[in-house]
């Protein structure tokens, strides 16, 4: 039975699809859709969907090469998987009607209702909703594919399946309403999340030390990459898409897409730097490895703060990033935890130094949208103190909610394979392929 239930809700799918061809309309005449705005946001939304595949070239070069083809695809199916949960009650999940400000009700956009015509999302009115929701799903679907770097190796495919979906329902959708949704909990006490430093980089960090932590470490945790030329490519496409990320999450074709586009470029190329200078201060040799790494946690620390801050303070993010995230590294390393590929360390960490030199480097300036004030640098402290408290509540839902949904999902279905699997690769015992 267990082999049937994917395909047996495939078909449920389908019936759905033919039950609910969402005809239903919401026209409002004043309603201006900007077809420049819209002509990027399009581009934007192909962009994030390439950072998918670039995650899974990147990660793919990093475990063992019996393991490469696992990896990959545990990374690209999330845009399958997760993708068609959005289009039925995902996306109302994260931007339905509120309730309490933690989720929304998920009939709200059931099977993409009311997404023909000129509806718009009330914070980006001059897109097409439709458009804005297949924007938000990518991000909806890159999250959980950040998660498998900690468990790489070691996880069933059938397993995992069953965790990223309710890892969608439960940890990111609630995260995304409470961050981005007008009525949600955190966008009222005023945190500043522009394109997903928290909602993504965050709980999918914290999701990864649970991962690692419950899961356990590998019969032979140390390996050599399988190709790191994979790491490169898969960095270059990473930051190729993270222009939509980022400058996307503007909503338009205007100088705030432009300041997000140039401070995520600085401050990705400054973490990049900063790592592989940092590793020949400690007397190690500058690698192509440090370099991606570095520069990938530059990406996700200017994540929350790209449409609020300078290009000279997103140096100074990147640089600050590298450094945290490297010594995070070097402190795993010594411990038990079998974080793979140093999830937590890099994302989770690096979401959390940006969320955090976000309270000190925002400014008004930048983006008037920000109502919560300016950063501590300008001697403000309330946005400063907003994001503390919200890094504190983010990081135990996330953590404790994630644990709880692994101890769920291992009930269900085993989440580890065996020592004999795990010996012979994830390649052949969960895929029957090799590369």
């Amino acid at each position: 039975m267990k082999r049937k239930a994917p395909f047996i809700l495939a078909v449920v799918a389908v019936i759905l699809g033919l039950m609910f061809p969402s005809f239903h309309s919401v026209n409002i005449a004043e309603n201006k859709i900007d077809t420049g705005d819209t002509a990027w946001l399009l581009v934007a939304t192909a962009l994030v969907l390439l950072m998918t595949p670039g995650l899974a070239y990147f990660y793919g070069g990093m475990v063992r090469r019996k393991n490469v083809l696992s990896t990959m695809l545990q990374s690209l199916v999330c845009m399958g998987v997760i993708t068609v949960l959005w289009a039925i009650f995902g996306f109302s999940l994260a931007f339905g009607d509120d309730i309490g400000g933690i989720v929304g009700n998920p009939t709200t956009f059931f099977m993409m209702k009311g997404m023909v015509g000129n509806a718009v999302w009330p914070l980006a009115p001059t897109i097409p909703l439709v458009l804005f929701a297949m924007f938000q799903l990518k991000f909806a679907v890159i999250t959980p594919a950040l998660i498998t770097g900690a468990f790489a190796e070691r996880i069933r495919f059938n397993s995992y399946l069953i965790f990223i979906c309710l890892f969608m329902m439960f940890i990111y959708a609630p995260l995304a309403h409470a961050t981005w949704h007008p009525d949600g909990i955190l966008f009222k006490q005023g945190v500043l999340d522009f394109a997903g430093g928290t909602v993504v980089h965050m709980s999918a960090g914290w999701a990864a030390l649970a991962s690692a932590l419950y899961l356990k470490g590998r019969n032979e945790p140390d390996h050599t990459p399988a190709r790191i030329s994979y790491v490169i490519l898969g960095t270059g496409l990473l930051w190729f898409g993270w222009f939509g990320f980022n400058a996307g999450s503007a909503a338009g074709a205007g100088t705030l897409a432009s300041t997000a586009l140039a401070n995520t470029t600085t401050a990705s190329a400054a973490a990049a730097m900063a790592w592989i200078f940092f590793d020949m201060f400690r007397g190690r040799k500058p690698s192509a490895m440090g370099a991606c790494i570095g520069a990938v946690v530059g990406l996700v620390a200017i994540t929350p703060a790209a449409g609020y801050v300078t290009v000279p303070h997103s140096i100074v993010i990147g640089v600050v990033a590298a450094v945290v995230s490297s010594l995070v590294v070097i402190w795993r390393s010594r411990t038990k935890i079998d974080d793979t590929l140093d999830v937590f360390p890099c994302h989770g960490v690096g979401g959390m130094t940006g969320m955090l030199l976000t309270g000190i480097f925002a400014t008004q300036q930048v983006n008037s949208a920000n109502t919560t004030g300016n950063g501590l640098y300008y001697g403000e402290t309330k946005l400063f103190l907003t994001h503390l408290m919200a890094l504190v509540v983010v990081s135990i839902f996330a953590f404790v909610g994630s644990y709880i949904l692994l101890v769920v999902t291992n009930a269900i279905s085993p989440l580890r394979v065996s020592s004999a699997e795990e010996e012979i690769g994830l390649d052949l015992t969960q895929h029957g392929e090799e590369l």
